[in-house]
């Protein structure tokens, strides 16, 4: 298992060498620094602690959390992997960890809708717009049950806030790597809006 933390940058789409046409996010990865390291005599288990991005200001504890030697930065995200040895404190991490052809495992936060009905946010057909009902063509229709067990059941599908959910994209395929400019893209969609901080870690169901 191994990670790296990085921002959307935006879709657009390549070309392969038969010239199909192939959807890819692309997206900054790195480069991130280790800032600690886990282990299991110490801590019950191993991971990685990763720092990613410019800070614009860091109050003391957080300024000295950081290792000497690496910048001010503005994300810490932890990931945990099957061996630390190859790790050290103020190591830079870059794209270069992943290669063409790779499974890996995206996961961001999803845009937020805002307040949303049963329609958009559960896909539901909504009554019907005759015989005089004006006003119930977008409602979620009767919710209750009868007198048994006679309450509302957990978990029932209403309106609500939709979106801004951490939510990860699984087994995309790494189509592109340029490690000079730091730029990682991948076959599909990744969740978030531009700009937002994802976590590109490698595929979990693609190694089985």
């Amino acid at each position: 298992m191994k990670g790296i933390l990085g921002k959307k940058v935006g879709m657009t789409r390549i070309f392969d060498e038969s010239g199909e046409v192939i959807p890819v996010t692309i997206m900054e990865a790195g480069p991130c620094y280790v800032t600690q390291i886990k282990t299991r005599e110490r801590d019950g288990y191993q991971a990685v602690q990763l720092g990613f991005g410019e800070a614009r200001r860091l109050n003391k504890p957080e300024r000295g959390h950081l290792p000497k030697g690496v910048p001010d930065l503005r994300y810490l995200q932890e990931i945990r992997v099957d061996d630390v040895s190859p790790y050290e404190v103020g190591q830079k991490v870059d794209a270069a960890i992943f290669s063409v052809g790779e499974l890996v495992d995206v996961s961001g936060t999803s845009k937020g809708k805002g307040f949303a009905g049963v329609m958009k946010r559960h896909g539901f057909r909504g009554g019907p717009a005759t015989h005089g009902q004006s006003d119930r063509a977008r409602a979620p229709g009767s919710i209750g049950a009868t007198s048994t067990p006679g309450r509302v059941i957990k978990g029932m599908r209403m309106p609500g806030h939709m979106g801004s959910r951490r939510y990860t994209a699984q087994n995309l395929k790494v189509v592109l790597v340029d490690q000079e400019r730091n730029l990682l893209a991948v076959n599909g969609s990744v969740p978030g809006s531009k700009g937002g901080l994802v976590t590109i870690k490698s595929a979990v169901k693609g190694q089985r």
